[in-house]
């Protein structure tokens, strides 16, 4: 789903090292030594973004994510390694008893902090059912669920209207899926509504224990805790938004694992810093040039056609991952069911077939604005963008926003920014499922994620169909057609998938990933 692109610069970095250290560096001392000398075993890690939602109901990516798989507990959970799978966590057992219903039994003993009791099932169904009570954007995670049916204490029914065969590689071991204590809930927010940064009860090994916005937050171990101690007493995680920033701070000690920039690769394969092991995963990220349908520069399809025809992407990707990064063809990625080999509109586009579609449009002297989250990445896209619509005779202005604020420009929850959202460099999560890289573009999402306000009745069928097929060929056909009519739109210019190159240090961590190198921090180890 959607990656808040955090917002810490390089000079508020800087400024903040000596907190992240906890005001004990010795002179000389490198914070990293400070930090482990006197807290013991801590697991230093960058995220590249902070965090604004704690909230499983409301959660706005995967670096939240990351954080809730440490405090609380889910049915079940990713398993780490190179194939995706899952395994039990919260749950004794878990069966699907026919396409609409699936039998739980959750393990006893698990315990809410501030005296909440035990995890029941009671807690499942007010986890699961809350986020349509609420009207939470992230429901497309749960499909057609209808409710839970309780059985006793510990065992409950989930009941969908309909099929929902994504329920086992997305609600159950992502964002959604996790357990909230109804009672603490109810009694810290009013109608059990989104808590935002500030969980009334803890249930997982870890519990946070201070956040410090655009500084670091700090997870330590749940004293409550009855099942295996977490190897790290703490877990330190340091938002840095962007890449490069990032590598320097690993190179300076200050981190034990991050993310890699794809043009930097190859100088860490070949001289990587001491006592670093560089690893290469796959990504499911997708990456596009969204447009404002609804937007009164945007509305005539000739103009965005002529926008879609004269973005050269492999331009793009030379400037902004030094040619390292892959060509996409809609929002599924390779390996995924449902992913195209090819898109519509050529990677390169042609100039002379965009020129054709404006002078189709009796539009000329056409300006527009480009918004992009900070992060040199984001910002050198744009550029690239800038200039290429500057041969249709297009001028672009590039306005780079600090993430917290660009990921509400295209909600109408926020305000009215909305309606001034003309070209977006947009960047989403995803899933091992194509109905996480769809369900967005639905019309019940305009407004919401679906910046672009595209609305097709027939990709909304398709979508809703696309939950009930179980078949992997007759499944990818269904996405095959939705990615087609997203790009018929014009609103969408696919770019890239990126990649996800990880480095850590050896003598600190033994790391365990998903099988798209998203960190899963229960299943790290010291060195």
């Amino acid at each position: 789903m959607k990656a808040m692109m955090g917002g810490v610069s390089r000079r508020v970095f800087l400024k903040n090292g000596a907190a992240l250290g906890g005001g004990i560096i010795a002179a000389g001392m490198p914070l990293s030594k400070a930090i482990c000398a006197a807290e013991g075993k801590v697991l230093k890690v960058r995220s590249v973004s902070d965090l604004s939602k704690l909230d499983p109901g409301f959660y706005t990516g995967v670096q939240e994510v990351h954080v809730m798989n440490c405090i609380y507990s889910k049915l079940t959970r990713y398993k780490p390694g190179s194939e995706w799978g899952w395994e039990l966590e919260a749950a004794e057992k878990i069966e699907q008893v026919d396409p609409t219903h699936i039998r739980f039994r959750v393990k006893r003993g698990i315990k809410f902090t501030g005296g909440y009791g035990e995890l029941t099932a009671k807690d499942v169904k007010f986890s699961f059912e809350r986020v349509f009570k609420l009207d939470s954007p992230v429901k497309p995670d749960w499909g057609p669920l209808e409710r839970v049916e309780l059985e006793d204490d510990y065992t409950g029914v989930i009941v969908f209207k309909s099929p929902f065969v994504p329920v086992w590689n997305i609600a159950f071991p992502y964002g959604v899926g996790h357990i909230l204590s109804e009672d603490a809930v109810m009694k810290a927010v009013k109608d059990g509504g989104d808590f935002g940064m500030k969980p009334p009860a803890f249930s997982g090994p870890y519990v946070l224990a201070d956040w410090k916005p655009n500084q670091y937050l700090l997870l330590t171990r749940n004293p409550d805790w009855s099942g295996a101690k977490p190897a790290f007493e703490e877990i330190r995680i340091i938002p840095i938004d962007d890449v490069k920033t990032a590598e320097r701070a690993y190179q300076a000690g200050d981190i034990d694992f991050t993310g890699v920039s794809l043009d930097s690769l190859a100088t860490f394969n070949t001289n990587p810093p001491a006592d670093t092991k560089v690893q290469e995963w796959p990504s499911l990220h997708y990456l596009w040039i969204g447009m404002n349908m609804d937007h009164p520069k945007l509305k005539d399809i000739n103009v965005r056609k002529a926008i879609q025809w004269a973005i050269n992407v492999p331009q793009i990707l030379d400037a902004a991952y030094s040619g390292q990064a892959d060509v996409a063809t809609g929002t599924i990625p390779p390996g995924i069911v449902g992913h195209r080999d090819k898109a519509l509109v050529p990677p390169e586009g042609d100039l002379q077939k965009a020129k054709e579609f404006l002078e189709k449009s009796g539009v000329s002297g056409l300006s527009m604005r480009i918004d992009c989250p900070n992060g040199s990445t984001f910002s050198t896209i744009a550029q690239v963008v800038q200039a290429q619509l500057s041969q249709i005779g297009i001028t672009v202005e590039v306005n780079v926003q600090d993430a917290g604020f660009f990921w509400t420009l295209g909600k109408e929850s926020e305000g009215d920014h909305w309606k001034d959202v003309q070209l977006t460099v947009m960047w989403f999560d995803g899933l091992p499922d194509p109905h996480y890289a769809t369900s967005w573009f639905v019309q019940d999402q305009v407004g919401v994620w679906n910046w672009e306000r595209f609305r097709s009745e027939r990709f909304d069928e398709l979508s809703a169909k696309g939950l009930t097929v179980s078949d992997p060929g007759e499944r990818a056909k269904l996405y095959y057609e939705m990615q087609d009519l997203m790009e018929e739109s014009g609103a969408y210019r696919f770019l890239t998938h990126e990649g996800n190159p990880l480095m850590y240090r050896t003598a600190q961590i033994e790391p365990a990933t998903r099988p798209d190198g998203e960190p899963l921090y229960l299943d790290f180890k010291p060195a």
